[in-house]
Formats: structure tokens, C-alpha cells, sequence
């Protein structure tokens, strides 16, 4: 299976980066996974509304430029469809059945994502109501792919 995830903004922390790449090491027998990042848009804090639509909307075009025409995109967002770990995977397990071997995750920027970004996206997935740091959000996306690979191989791994 290939599975991209696209971000918007440069992950700067060391500490984020090392998570992300050990979870990118151990999903290595099981998926090729990729990291995309695109250049967010450079904003003052308080922006009106029309201004933050614009953001959105130059950050998703550059989103739209990257996702790969065949396939399956997952926009994680605030009111998108919740989850456990368990249905995570089934979710992953049942796209791969049905012929979707490429998938394409889209984390937004502190904006969201634009009306385009969601308009292509085959899913919307919340991981919580609750709203995190883009950067954040990578290491826990890729802990969950990772984690639900270990749960549709029935391989342990720590709960």
C-alpha cells in the first residue's frame, strides 16, 4: 500500500521529527509511506474572515497540486467522522480490499483546509473535537497507520 501525507507548513521541532520518522521506520514492512509537505501561507495573526479564506484557498491549491489523481483522500478534519484504533484499521483494512492501495491524508494549516481540499476528499476523519497543532497531528496519524497495520496483522502492540 502507498500512503501520502500531506501537510501544509515545514516541520520545524526535532523532537516531532525524530517521533515521526521512528513511526516512518516501523511502517516501513508495511507500507511505503511519504511525507509532503507544502509551503503555508504567510498571515498576521488577525485575519478577517475573507482573508482567511484566501489563506485556505492558496494553501489548498497547493495541496490539490500534489494528491495523486488515483487516490482515496482522507481530509482529517475537526467534524469529520470519529473512530476508535479498531475501526481506524478496519477503515484502512476495507479500502484495500475494495481496490484502494493508495491513500492520501491531508492535514490541513492553523486555518483549516479549503471548500476544494474537502469538496476532493473521499473522507472526512476527526480524530477528536478537540483542535491540535498541524505538527502535532502528523506524529499522531502516523502512530494510528502504524497501530492499525499492527491491529489487521493481529500483531501486538502496546494499548
Amino acid at each position: 500500500m502507498n500512503i501520502e501525507i500531506l501537510t501544509v507548513g515545514k516541520l520545524k521541532e526535532k523532537y516531532f521529527k525524530q517521533g515521526i520518522a521512528e513511526y516512518l521506520k516501523r511502517l516501513s514492512p508495511y507500507a511505503k509511506v511519504s511525507v509532503i509537505e507544502v509551503a503555508d501561507e504567510k498571515a498576521p495573526e488577525n485575519l478577517s474572515v475573507a482573508e482567511i479564506e484566501q489563506v485556505k484557498n492558496t494553501e489548498g491549491e497547493r495541496l490539490l497540486k500534489k494528491i495523486p489523481e488515483n487516490a482515496y483522500v482522507i481530509a482529517l478534519t475537526i467534524p469529520g467522522e470519529q473512530m476508535d484504533s479498531e475501526g481506524f484499521a478496519g477503515k484502512i483494512r476495507e479500502l484495500a480490499t475494495y481496490g484502494h492501495s493508495h491513500l492520501a491524508f491531508i492535514i490541513g494549516g492553523s486555518n483549516g483546509l479549503s471548500t476544494e481540499v474537502l469538496r476532493r476528499a473521499d473522507f472526512q476523519l476527526s480524530f477528536s473535537r478537540f483542535t491540535f497543532p498541524h505538527q502535532l497531528m502528523r506524529l499522531i496519524l502516523v502512530e494510528q497507520i502504524y497501530r492499525a497495520f499492527k491491529i489487521i496483522r493481529g500483531e501486538p502492540y502496546h494499548k
